[in-house]
């Protein structure tokens, strides 16, 4: 995958899943979208690109905007244009990434990475962007201590780049019980050990509301506890990762208000597969429930 590909391995597979499943022609979106009711403002929305596969860059674009927010999460360079002429934001960068499966915690990733990072961090910063995606990557049969140390010394190589540019590398908490298999920063705790070892205002972790329910539970307490080590958020319904309504078992208006109540000014992006007919309805409803 080259290190200008905006789309990650595990959404590729995901939306060809799915495609099928998303009924709604994006030109019949509009129309119906007229008129919102501007939204609180207390968090900063976001949608993840990967998740409308039958919208353009665009036509999604339009999308966010006629519902009130403007932040489009896991866009890489080729679409920043895009995202620019339509005034919206790239909330969380990709395309550094070699895989999933292959990340910081293995040393024999590390040079690929090191040049693929530094040079995205450079076209992060140079279009005005922050936050930067990263993974650890799976464990291979490694003991989890050796994959923190060599984690710890594979992204202390561009920490300083980041850091001289302004960039957030954010490291994504994942499941490995259901989507993942064998990734390691599966469990917030490692994560968050990770962040002390580094000691870098520069690093943090993607707490995955939907991957985190699954691996431990006790959210809310979690993300009071930890919130300072917690960047950026991603959402989706328990069980199945849809729509983040009632049929599901999180409450996601009192995680957004935990979320609210600590300060956090970075971004909540939704990443549930919708499962209705309409994943424009389901996507405003989900900004409704979290717009607290």
């Amino acid at each position: 995958m080259s290190s200008l590909n905006p789309k990650l391995t595990r959404r590729n597979a995901i939306c060809a899943a799915v495609a099928a499943g998303f009924g709604l022609a994006a030109g019949g979106v509009a129309p119906a979208l007229a008129a919102e009711k501007p939204l609180k403002g207390n968090l900063k929305h976001s949608v993840a690109r990967w998740t409308f596969p039958k919208q353009s860059v665009a036509e999604l674009c339009q999308t966010v905007k006629r519902i009130g927010f403007s932040a489009i999460d896991l866009v890489g360079p080729e679409d920043w244009p895009t995202l620019k002429a339509h005034g919206v934001d790239s909330s969380m960068c990709n395309g550094a990434e070699i895989s999933l499966g292959k990340g910081f915690a293995a040393s024999e990733f590390h040079d690929q990475l090191v040049e693929r990072y530094t040079r995205h961090i450079d076209l992060v910063a140079d279009a005005g962007y922050r936050n930067l995606i990263c993974f650890s990557g799976n464990r291979n049969g490694m003991d989890p201590e050796e994959g923190m140390k060599n984690a710890e010394a594979g992204l202390k190589r561009i920490l300083g780049h980041a850091e001289k540019r302004g960039v957030m590398l954010v490291m994504e908490l994942l499941n490995s019980r259901v989507d993942h298999p064998d990734y390691l920063c599966d469990r917030s705790a490692w994560g968050i050990e990770l962040c002390k070892r580094i000691g870098s205002g520069n690093f943090g972790l993607l707490y995955d509301i939907y991957h985190m329910q699954i691996m431990e539970g006790d959210i809310i307490a979690s993300i009071r506890k930890n919130h300072s080590f917690f960047k950026h958020y991603h959402t989706a319904g328990v069980p199945g990762r849809h729509e983040i309504g009632a049929d599901q078992e999180l409450n996601y208006p009192a995680i957004c208000r935990a979320i609210r109540d600590t300060g956090f000014g970075g971004y909540l992006a939704q990443e549930f597969m919708p499962e209705a007919p309409d994943p424009v309805a389901s996507l405003r409803e989900a900004i409704r429930l979290c717009d607290v």
